[in-house]
C-alpha cells in the first residue's frame, strides 16, 4: 500500500510538471523530499504503544487552524516507543515529495489504539488504554519554520518524550496521553552514539541542552536515551556544541553510580561516536582502623573478584583503604614477617557508598 501511495504521488508530480505554467506550481520534477523519523525519550514503563495514523505538514502558513495541511500518507501502525532505544528509530516518512517554500508546521496524528503496560501491585504486567484529550486528537502541532528548496532531501526527527506524555488523571483511574514532542532536523543537529559498560546494567544516557544560551534554566531541556541489551545508545537531535554526557543506572540499588563523560563535541549533520565505550564507575567507600601493636607494619587487604586491594599501616598504626566498591568483605590484617604476631581475618565488613567503615582499635594476638 505504501509503495502504491508513493507511485500515485510521483504520478501527480509528473502531471503537475507537464503544465505550461510551471512557475505557478510549487512542485517540480526536482521536488524536495522529506524523511521523518520517530525516536523516544524513555519512560519508566513496561511498554507504551501508540497508533501513528499520519504525519502532516503546513507550508507557508503559520495560522493555528485546520486549513492547508498536507498529508504525508503514513501507513497506520502501532509502535512501542520503548523499543526505540540504542539508536533504533522508526521511519514514518521515507523521502516523500513535498512543495518548495517554507515548512512552517508539522504534526504527528495518533489514532485511538494507544495503550500502556505497567506493573501492578503483584508485579505483573497490566495493560491500560491511553486516553487522548479531544483537543489533541487531530495531532500535536510542531513549529518548524524551515526553508525547503528544490533538489534536497530533508531529514526530520520527532522526539517523543514518554515520561512527560503520560498523565494520571487523578481519582478517575484513567491514564491520559498528552504527547510532548520535539522536532529537529539532522542538518541543524547532530547525533551522539556510543556504548556503556557493563552492557548488562540498563542505563539512561542524557545531555542537558541550554536552549537559549542563557543562564536561565527554564528554557533548557534534556535529551535522553536508554541503553539496549548490548549497552548501545543514540542521542538524536542534539544541537551543535560541547556537552557532558551523563550515564545513570536505572536501578538505584546498582553497584554502579552516575558517570559523566565531559567535553563531547557535536557538529550539525554529523554523528559523534564515543570511543572507547563509557565505563560506569563503581559506588565506593572506605575502610579505616588503627593497629595498637607497636613497631610493626601491618598490611590490610581485601579481595574482590580476584583483585586485591591493600594498604600498609602508617607510623601511628592507622590504615585507610579508599575507593573500595560497595559490598560486604573479609578484611585480612597481615603483620610483617618475623613480628611474632598472628594474621587476623575480620568477616562481613560492609562498605557503603561515600562512607568510611571504621573498624576501630585492633590488637593482633601473638602467634
Amino acid at each position: 500500500m505504501k509503495t502504491f501511495k508513493k507511485l500515485i504521488s510521483l504520478l501527480c508530480i509528473m502531471i503537475l510538471c507537464s503544465c505550461n505554467d510551471s512557475e505557478s506550481n510549487p512542485i517540480s520534477k526536482d521536488a524536495p523530499k522529506l524523511t521523518v523519523k520517530l525516536v523516544d525519550e524513555p519512560g519508566d514503563f513496561e511498554a507504551v504503544n501508540v497508533e501513528v495514523v499520519d504525519v502532516m505538514i503546513k507550508m507557508n502558513d503559520d495560522e493555528d487552524d485546520d486549513n492547508g495541511w498536507i498529508s504525508l500518507e503514513v501507513d497506520s501502525k502501532i509502535i512501542n516507543l520503548l523499543e526505540l532505544t540504542g539508536g533504533v528509530n522508526e521511519v514514518l516518512v521515507d523521502r516523500f515529495p513535498i512543495p518548495t517554500g517554507t515548512l512552517k508546521q508539522m504534526r504527528l496524528v495518533l489514532g485511538d489504539g494507544n495503550t500502556i503496560v505497567i506493573k501492578n501491585e503483584a508485579d505483573e504486567d497490566e495493560e491500560h488504554s491511553l486516553k487522548t484529550p479531544s483537543g489533541q486528537q487531530s495531532g500535536l502541532k510542531l513549529k518548524v519554520d524551515a526553508v525547503i528548496e528544490e533538489g534536497f532531501t530533508y531529514d526530520y526527527i520527532i522526539d517523543f518524550d514518554v515520561e512527560k506524555s503520560i498523565v494520571n488523571a487523578g481519582n478517575s483511574g484513567n491514564i491520559i496521553l498528552k504527547p510532548v514532542l520535539y522536532v529537529s532536523t539532522e542538518v541543524t543537529s547532530g547525533i551522539i552514539e556510543g556504548m556503556v559498560l557493563p552492557s548488562d546494567i540498563p542505563s539512561v544516557v542524557s545531555v542537558l541542552i541550554d536552549d537559549m544560551g542563557t543562564e536561565d534554566t527554564e528554557d533548557d531541556f534534556i535529551i535522553t536515551a536508554n541503553t539496549d541489551e548490548n549497552g548501545a545508545f543514540a542521542l538524536w537531535g542534539v544541537p551543535e556544541g560541547t556537552y557532558d554526557v551523563v550515564v545513570t543506572p536505572i536501578d538505584s540499588n546498582s553497584f554502579y553510580k552516575q558517570t559523566v563523560l565531559a567535553d563531547v563535541i557535536v557538529v550539525n549533520g554529523d554523528v559523534t561516536i564515543i570511543e572507547p565505550p563509557i565505563e560506569l564507575d563503581f559506588k565506593v567507600g572506605s575502610i579505616t582502623g588503627k593497629i595498637l601493636n607497636e613497631n610493626v607494619v601491618v598490611t590490610v587487604s581485601i579481595e574482590i573478584d580476584g583483585n586485591t586491594f591493600e594498604v600498609d599501616t602508617n607510623e601511628e598504626g592507622v590504615f585507610l583503604l579508599e575507593n573500595i566498591p560497595i559490598g560486604v568483605y573479609k578484611v585480612t590484617l597481615t603483620p610483617a614477617e618475623g613480628s611474632g604476631l598472628a594474621v587476623v581475618e575480620m568477616n562481613n565488613e560492609e562498605v557503603k557508598e561515600d562512607e568510611i567503615n571504621d573498624l576501630g582499635e585492633i590488637t593482633l594476638p601473638s602467634v
